[in-house]
C-alpha cells in the first residue's frame, strides 16, 4: 500500500459520496487508475462498503448507552447464545468481546431513559448474567471520526 492508496481510503472515509472524477482528481490519478486501485482495494478487503451517516437523534433515537457486561458462563454453547441474542436486539450498534475484568462491550442506541430500561430488560430476560452497567453519554466529542492512516500507518 503506497501513499495513493492511503489517500483514497482516507478520500472515502471522510467522503463516501465522492465521484470517481473527484476522487482521482483529489489523488492525483486518472479516472482509470483510480477506477484500478479501487477495485484493487475492494479485493484486498480494505474497502467493504460505503454508507451514509444517520442523525439518530433526529429519528428519536436520542440516547448512547455503553454497556458493560461481565458474565460467569464461558462456554462455547452459552457464548454462541448470548451473541445470537444480543444480536437480535435492534437498539445494539456494536457489541464486542473484549479482554479486562469485563466481557463484553455493547452500544447501543435508545429512545431516552426509556428505551434503555427495555433494552436493559431484553438484554437480561434469559441470561444469568453477572453484572451489567449503563455509562450514557453526555455530549459525543469525537464520534465516527476517520483514523489518520498515513500516522497510523506508520512504523515508527
Amino acid at each position: 500500500m503506497d501513499r495513493i492508496d492511503i489517500a483514497l481510503i482516507e478520500a472515502l472515509a471522510h467522503d463516501g459520496s465522492l465521484s470517481q472524477r473527484d476522487l482521482a482528481e483529489r489523488v492525483g490519478l486518472s479516472q482509470n487508475a483510480c477506477w484500478r486501485r479501487l477495485n484493487a482495494l475492494q479485493a484486498q478487503g480494505v474497502l467493504t462498503g460505503t454508507r451514509a451517516m444517520v442523525n439518530l437523534p433526529a429519528l428519536g433515537l436520542d440516547l448512547t448507552v455503553y454497556m458493560m457486561v461481565r458474565t460467569r458462563h464461558h462456554s462455547g454453547d452459552w457464548s454462541r447464545a448470548f451473541r445470537a441474542h444480543v444480536e437480535a436486539l435492534p437498539e445494539v450498534t456494536e457489541f464486542c468481546r473484549i479482554g479486562g475484568e469485563w466481557d463484553y462491550l455493547i452500544r447501543a442506541e435508545c429512545r431516552g431513559v426509556q428505551g434503555y430500561d427495555r433494552l436493559y430488560q431484553a438484554l437480561i430476560r434469559g441470561y444469568d448474567l453477572e453484572r451489567v452497567t449503563g455509562h450514557f453519554v453526555m455530549e459525543a466529542i469525537l464520534h465516527d471520526r476517520p483514523p489518520h492512516l498515513r500516522d497510523a500507518l506508520r512504523g515508527d
